[in-house]
């Protein structure tokens, strides 16, 4: 009897075991065709060339097991699905979800639609033919829903609200693009406990009435949203009182606050950050109480820090007020009293004074970051009673002094130390001496003065990041801090004085070096790809290395970004190098002494984006290697010995942004495929020997910056080029024909046409140039008059901003790498087991990353004070200049062109201009360099031109001009250069007397009748003497037996015999 028993008891186990292993191995059949009916619909929405990619572990095949499908998960004892997520998909325009295909997975708790990848794209809306808007009521276990980063629009609110047992919802990064949040579409979902509306550029006001009826939120995201201001049905009370008996003042009392917003009285994080917010938000916030994180960032909240504000908010343990205006100095009171701050961040605002003493007493303040802001005096050693502190950043500051790192070595939880100061009398002493307690993964000590790395990183194992770039230290790359941190990500030693860079002996997993601007001048390590395979960031610019760069480069295959400008690095780059940039997006080689011919065969910089290879020694054609490079946004191969055609292949880039081939000797026509690329901004094909015609049929309506002088390009110039041109320079080339009609000239700020052969006269359509500062129209053979509506121009009331004008000279291409990105899973989340919202803070989060952004220069050439100047950066947006010298243009100078306020310079000189100078000129407030020489005017040269103060060059010389050059100001600087040729010129300059008293006294202005008369005698003695020598000199040289002199008589013999013959 016994041993039946435990016999069945033994069956009975095998039954269940086989019942769980049974269990193990299948899901529900009726979930697991519901599944495949789901992959079905995906597939039949998606992109037919990606349709192999969606969901590919969800398969027809009987023995796999759905709840082990990527995506799906099961309860472990039910088998049932509890969670499906897509993943990333690539669906069609405008695709649906059909939600009905969902009611069979009766216990799901978790729906994820959100996409990984911003590229791809996603649903666009929700349907559900046979339930409509209240679908979402079938799936009653539904908790969370994640339909972030999709192209959803309002349309899907109404089926939302009919998922009454959400407890999270995910709608960040949608296309819910303008208009308000429409709140009262979830006035139903009251068992939100987070609810995340990030990114969808809401405007307007924050419906508080409508969201606090969700009073169960915990969380609440509300950043990257245009919200300016609160809704005004906020239920807040004001009621007004006239006092008499006090000096006739009007107060307002509030009561009751914001009684609506009371009802969120669970809502613990509340985040508003990258927003319209001022300080009015904070009224709002004050009923708020039982918030304990807040963030603020990237907002208008101005003035003193909200001291009063923040008074009833005694739970918050996490305030991030980064990046507004604040200003003033931190308060003592207020901010010090918040007893449970654990995460203050301050930063990137323009705070001033003394770092506050009372902040040491927050014995809980986890992270503390002052960084980017105007802070002064010494940085206090009283920092290391922060005892519980594991974030400081205090960097780009004004603080001054010196600061001992001892200070910090009981901090024994600091994980993250940034400190660094604009000031050069800012000193971090490092000290040999001390041992630290923590265990730091980043350390950044920019601008600190070192001069040798920190003794202390002797001790430190667990770094990721180290920073000690903008220093003095000098001495042997340190070697010892890869090999003690095998963590170590990131290493920033860039403007230092390291002299002898060595690598360690064994392989090291670095991603990020950054070692420019040192002061290396030896041969680049062999060894380089073999000791760091896996960076994928190296920056060795502006340096001294030598010789041929190494093989191992090849075996760098993550590499995205090298930088090996400025260096002595010369011959042929290597083919192991050049086969092997699978990853490579950015190679700078600019600078070198680098030869052999442009990329003759296949290379494999797939993705390149931007190839740099200026001011070497390349020769020969560019090659077809080049041809596979699609994604290609800058070219610049500049400054070399090519030769050949520019290819028409180059055309074929549909990315590309600049073009830069200038200085070369490349001939042939232009392509005209270089035009039809949509997203060219500058080319930039000068001093090469191209000829031909310049295609009138421009199609890049970006095209913005076209540098085509010193070529040999003839032909008309086409009226369709200025279009969207902002700078377009055709000097020194063989054009021919009329200034053209261009069809616009709204945007054109540089239009350099000098030293062609253009003929006719200065089109009238050029006073429309509303935003013009340099027109150069010099060298030409352009006649008339010069027209008198150039006052209507920008020369004469400024100009209108354009999209160029922060920085003229600069175009910026780029991207970069970040480790940690933002994204609502990871810093909000629900925890699975206990079913808390929680935010994760950034001391795990802190994120990094290395900008790849290239800053393409741009110099323009403009005479200035009798010499070609070269303009770069912001210079260019404060040049005005004019020059329409060396021409043929007549007449009288048009008066009008004395109210050019904005010019600095005005060059007339070389024509046939006849006429006064204008009085108007003395108007030139802010001219520098005034030519008006070689042409035909006559008449005084106005007194009212010494009251232009900033005048730097005058030129008057060989005109017509007569009387009393002017004195005083700037008139006392100029030397005769200035006005010779001006026989009837007399004054101080001159050394010409005007005779005796009549001599002009420029302080009172008063002269009389004679002092325009001139010693005449004099005046015709100094024209008769060189003549008179002329003539002997003459007659000298014939009465020598010469084959000049034979040659002299044969012609006057000639002449004599065709005069005769013509009287004849």
């Amino acid at each position: 009897m016994k041993g039946r028993f435990f016999l069945g008891k033994y069956l009975i186990w095998v039954i269940l075991v086989l019942g769980q292993l049974h269990g193990y191995n299948g899901c529900v059949e009726k979930e697991r065709k519901a599944l495949l009916e789901l992959e079905k619909y995906i597939i039949s929405i998606t992109i037919e060339e990606y349709s192999d990619y969606a969901l590919p572990t969800w398969t027809y095949n009987t023995k796999s097991d759905c709840c082990r499908w990527e995506g799906v998960k099961c309860n472990r004892t039910s088998k049932r699905v509890t969670e499906i997520a897509f993943g990333t998909l690539s669906l069609k325009e405008n695709s649906l979800l059909n939600l009905s295909l969902l009611h069979p997975f009766e216990d799901i708790r978790s729906l994820n639609l959100s996409r990984n990848d911003y590229y791809y794209n996603q649903f666009s809306g929700l349907f559900d033919d046979v339930e409509g808007y209240k679908t979402l009521r079938k799936l009653r276990k539904l908790e969370i829903m994640d339909l972030s980063r999709n192209r959803f629009n309002n349309s899907i609110f109404p089926f939302l609200n009919s998922a009454i047992s959400l407890k999270t919802l995910f709608l960040g990064d949608n296309n819910f693009y303008g208009g308000p949040l429409p709140a009262k579409e979830l006035k139903d979902l009251t068992n939100l406990e987070l609810l995340d509306l990030s990114g969808n550029r809401f405007n307007g006001s924050i419906p508080v009435q409508e969201l606090s009826a969700l009073s169960k939120l915990k969380s609440l995201d509300l950043s990257r949203n245009e919200f300016s201001e609160l809704s005004k049905l906020q239920g807040k009370f004001v009621k007004c009182l006239s006092i008499a008996f006090i000096q006739n003042k009007r107060f307002c009392l509030h009561f009751a606050g914001y009684k609506s917003v009371r009802r969120l009285r669970n809502l613990k994080i509340l985040d508003l950050s990258e927003n319209n917010f001022d300080n009015n938000i904070f009224s709002f916030l004050s009923a708020l109480t039982s918030l304990t994180t807040l963030f603020l960032r990237s907002n208008y909240i101005g003035g003193p820090f909200p001291v009063k504000e923040f008074k009833d908010l005694t739970n918050l343990e996490l305030l991030d007020l980064s990046k507004n205006k604040l200003n003033g100095s931190i308060p003592m009171q207020g901010i010090c009293e918040m007893k449970n701050m654990q995460d203050l961040d301050l930063s990137g605002n323009k705070l001033v004074g003394q770092f506050p003493l009372c902040l040491t007493r927050l014995t809980g303040l986890q992270v503390l970051d002052l960084s980017s802001n105007q802070l002064n005096g010494n940085v206090p050693s009283a920092l290391g009673k922060l005892e519980s502190l594991k974030y400081l950043s205090l960097s780009d500051n004004n603080f001054e002094g010196s600061f001992p790192l001892d200070s910090l070595a009981n901090l024994s939880e600091l994980r993250l130390f940034k400190l660094s100061s604009r000031s050069n009398s800012f000193k971090v002493e490092s000290g040999s001496s001390w041992r630290p307690k923590f265990q730091l993964s980043h350390i950044s000590l920019p601008s600190c003065n070192l001069v040798k790395v920190p003794h202390f990183l002797l001790y430190q194992k667990d770094l990721s990041h180290i920073d000690l770039s903008d220093n003095t230290i000098s001495g042997s790359f340190p070697t010892w801090l890869l090999a003690n941190n095998t963590k170590l990500e990131v290493l920033l030693l860039q403007n230092n004085s390291f002299t002898s860079f060595q690598l360690p002996n064994s392989a090291h997993k670095l991603l990020f070096m950054d070692v420019s601007l040192n002061e290396f001048n030896h041969l680049f390590p062999e060894n380089i790809g073999w000791v760091l395979p896996h960076l994928v960031y190296m920056k060795l610019a502006n340096n001294g290395f030598q010789g041929n760069l190494p093989s191992s480069l090849g075996n760098i295959k993550s590499i995205e970004f090298l930088d090996l400008s400025h260096n002595n690095f010369h011959g042929e780059l290597p083919r192991s190098f050049v086969m092997n940039g699978y990853f490579l997006k950015y190679l700078k080689l600019s600078h070198n002494k680098l030869s052999g011919e442009v990329f003759p065969e296949f290379v494999n910089f797939t993705v390149l984006w931007e190839l740099s290879m200026d001011n070497n020694m390349f020769t020969g054609k560019i090659g077809e290697g080049l041809r596979n490079t699609k994604y290609l946004q800058l070219l610049d191969i500049s400054n070399n010995n090519l030769t050949g055609v520019i290819p028409s292949w180059i055309g074929e880039f549909p990315s590309l942004v600049a073009l830069q081939v200038s200085n070369n000797s490349l001939e042939g026509e232009i392509p005209i495929s270089l035009f039809y690329l949509p997203y060219l901004l500058l080319m930039d094909l000068s001093a090469n020997i191209l000829s031909g015609d310049i295609s009138p049929r421009v199609k890049s309506n970006d095209l913005t910056f076209l540098f085509l002088q010193d070529n040999h390009l003839s032909g008309e110039i086409p009226y369709t080029l200025v279009e969207n041109l902002y700078v377009l320079d055709l000097r020194n080339n063989r054009l021919s024909g009329n200034i053209p009609q261009f069809t616009s000239t709204q945007n054109i700020h540089t239009l350099l046409l000098r030293g062609n052969n253009l003929t006719g006269s200065i089109s009238r359509q050029l006073c429309g140039l509303r935003n013009i500062q340099l027109l150069d129209l010099a060298n030409n053979r352009l006649n008339g008059s010069i027209p008198s509506c150039l006052k209507n121009t920008s020369f004469g009331f400024g100009k209108k901003y354009t999209l160029y004008d922060d920085d003229y000279s600069n175009l910026f291409i780029g991207g970069g790498t970040s480790f940690i990105g933002f994204s609502p899973q990871k810093d909000f989340g629900v925890n699975e087991f206990q079913d808390t919202i929680y935010f994760r803070s950034r001391i795990l989060l802190h994120p990094f990353q290395m900008s790849y952004s290239s800053a393409i220069g741009m110099k323009i050439e403009f005479a200035v004070k009798h010499r070609y100047d070269a303009y770069v950066g912001k210079n260019l947006n404060l040049l005005f200049g004019l020059d329409i010298s060396e021409n043929e243009l007549s007449g009288n100078i048009p008066s009008e062109l004395g109210s050019l306020l904005e010019l600095q310079v005005l060059n007339v000189s070389h024509n046939n201009l006849s006429g006064l100078i204008p009085e108007s000129f003395s108007g030139l407030k802010n001219v520098e360099s005034l030519d008006l020489s070689f042409n035909k005017l006559q008449g005084l040269i106005p007194q009212g031109l010494t009251k232009l103060s900033g005048l730097a060059v005058f030129n008057v010389s060989f005109n017509h001009l007569s009387g009393v050059i002017p004195q005083g100001s700037q008139f006392n600087t100029f030397d005769t250069l200035s006005f010779v040729g001006n026989p009837l010129l007399c004054g101080k300059p001159t050394n010409r007397s005007c005779g005796g008293s009549t001599f002009q006294e420029p302080d009172n202005g008063v002269k009389d009748d004679d002092e325009s008369q001139i010693d005449m005698v004099s005046f015709y003695w100094s024209f008769l003497a060189p003549y008179v020598t002329i003539l002997l000199g003459i007659f000298s040289s014939l009465s020598f037996d010469s084959p000049w002199r034979r040659f002299w008589f044969y012609v006057v013999d000639v002449f004599i015999h065709k005069v005769r013959n013509l009287l004849c």
